[in-house]
């Protein structure tokens, strides 16, 4: 009797979806991870990926959060708001102190409130800000100076105030709650789908949508990294041998899935096209969609009309 195998996930897919935003598809996967996976990856996803964020300031002349600031249209509470939402890149694990000093319009009434917005504030070597824009405060007197002084650090998940209080680096400073992550928005879907003639199979399709400071695809990677540490962790040395490939079992080679594709008497023209995309074989084939194939480099549509024909001529 032979065992049947678990195989080996593929990254069949990543797409741009957006500047921030990426889809990846995941295929073919053995029946019911679909939701293993993709639920697994989303909740690390929003919950361990590292990131920075402001965990406490001051305002020179302010003491605490529940007071106004002179000069100043937003009151303490509504500036630390503001401040959560600024999204920071630190490329050091230290804390980080950055500062910002800014004076209200001067030249005219007409010019109206200053915005002080998060590109204003002094940056080091350090850090980097993704949304510069992000609205801190607006001073209403143009003869008020603004003094502020921030701590930055690096984390995961979230951070609640009562910690962030009692871990300040400076007694004096306001503290903030910090949501670290960089992963905005995480979706998943999966659905049925098949390999020669196993139908018995499912493909995940993850999207990722991030803040700015790091990939999408970059986000993904931590994720899957974090949890092989954990399950690495806790299975010891006990190994599980995978399958070969969906479709396949140890002794043979079901439907012809490990053929070469010089061997399935293509033209010439679509077989190199398939080689140079690194398509050796019939079982690098199938997995593909009628898109993949589309979008692959120098396939036009003759090739694929001409290996549509080929697969149902092995019944694939």
């Amino acid at each position: 009797m032979t065992t049947k195998n678990i195989h080996e996930a593929t990254l069949a897919e990543v797409n741009d979806l957006g500047e921030n935003s990426a889809e990846f598809v995941i295929k073919p996967l053995y029946y019911g991870y679909g939701n293993t996976l993709g639920n697994s990856l989303r909740r690390v996803l929003l919950s361990s990926v590292k990131g920075a964020a402001i965990t406490s300031f001051s305002i020179e002349g302010v003491t605490h959060e529940f007071t106004s600031v002179p000069g100043v249209r937003e009151d303490v509470v509504d500036i630390m708001l503001n401040l959560k939402n600024i999204r920071f890149k630190c490329h050091t694990d230290a804390p980080v102190e950055l500062s910002l000093e800014i004076q209200g319009n001067q030249q005219s009434e007409k010019d109206g409130d200053k915005r002080v917005v998060a590109g204003d504030i002094k940056l080091t070597s350090d850090v980097e800000i993704a949304n510069p824009n992000q609205t801190i405060c607006h001073i209403d007197d143009p003869n008020t100076v603004l003094k502020m002084h921030f701590v930055v650090e690096t984390g995961r998940g979230y951070l609640p105030i009562d910690q962030s209080s009692s871990d300040r680096l400076h007694s004096d400073m306001i503290a903030v709650d910090a949501v670290f992550t960089p992963v905005l928005r995480v979706r998943y879907k999966v659905e049925n789908t098949r390999v020669g003639q196993d139908t018995n199979l499912q493909q995940l399709t993850l999207t990722i949508d991030t803040d700015g400071t790091m990939t999408p695809k970059e986000a993904f990677e931590e994720a899957a990294a974090i949890l092989i540490n954990q399950y690495t962790a806790l299975a010891g040395k006990t190994r599980v041998e995978s399958a070969p490939a969906p479709g396949l079992n140890e002794d043979e080679d079901d439907g012809g899935l490990l053929l070469p594709i010089e061997e399935l008497d293509l033209s010439a023209r679509t077989a190199n096209a398939l080689l140079n995309n690194d398509i050796k074989t019939v079982r690098d084939l199938v997995v593909l969609s009628e898109t993949d194939l589309k979008d692959l480099k120098g396939f036009g549509t003759k090739a694929l009309d001409e290996v549509k024909e080929k697969l149902t001529e092995l019944n694939l």
